[in-house]
């Protein structure tokens, strides 16, 4: 698998210098709030519940949204490690990451509009197994935090543009 991904790395690189517009992309989710607090949600190929949990109103019936974000942060990383690695022939047998986030839910609840509703940090922790000497592994750990899609987007803004659009019910005309 190593080579054909190092192949797969070094051709989409090579494609990407020739022509810049290849490799633009849009992702795309779709989302519906089915009963209580629970969404379906389509991503691609792929449908995932997600939902609260009790103490937050929900069934619990699949992760909350909040939840989804350390997922994205710690599998991208690791995807990232994979590439980085792979593509600088440093040698990886395994990575995994634990992530921690602290949130006030004052501000989901508007119980304080000072409080802001979303994480207020993230730590965690990227493991490695590896035999490369510490510095190498310092200077690949530069290279996936500088190139993490995630960890671009959750430390730098990123403009977000969210319209509304609005259906009346024939329900609620009748009243």
């Amino acid at each position: 698998m190593s080579a054909e991904l190092k192949e797969l790395i070094s051709e989409t690189q090579a494609k990407f210098k020739a022509d810049p517009d290849e490799a633009k992309a849009v992702f795309r989710s779709e989302s519906a709030l089915q009963q209580g607090m629970q969404s379906r949600v389509t991503l691609g190929d792929h449908e995932i519940i997600v939902d609260e949990p009790e103490a937050l109103g929900g069934a619990n019936t699949g992760p909350n949204p909040v939840e989804l974000i350390l997922a994205a942060l710690g599998s991208c990383q690791e995807i990232t490690y994979r590439a980085y690695a792979t593509a600088l022939d440093i040698p990886l047998e395994s990575v995994s990451v634990t992530l921690e986030g602290d949130i006030d839910l004052r501000g989901f609840f508007g119980v304080d509009d000072s409080v802001r509703p979303g994480y207020q940090g993230i730590k965690g922790t990227v493991l490695i197994n590896s035999s490369a000497d510490e510095a190498t592994l310092q200077m690949l750990r530069t290279a996936v935090n500088a190139h993490c899609p995630v960890l671009d987007i959750l430390t730098k803004p990123v403009p977000v543009e969210l319209d509304l659009s609005i259906e009346h019910s024939t329900a609620a005309a009748a009243e």
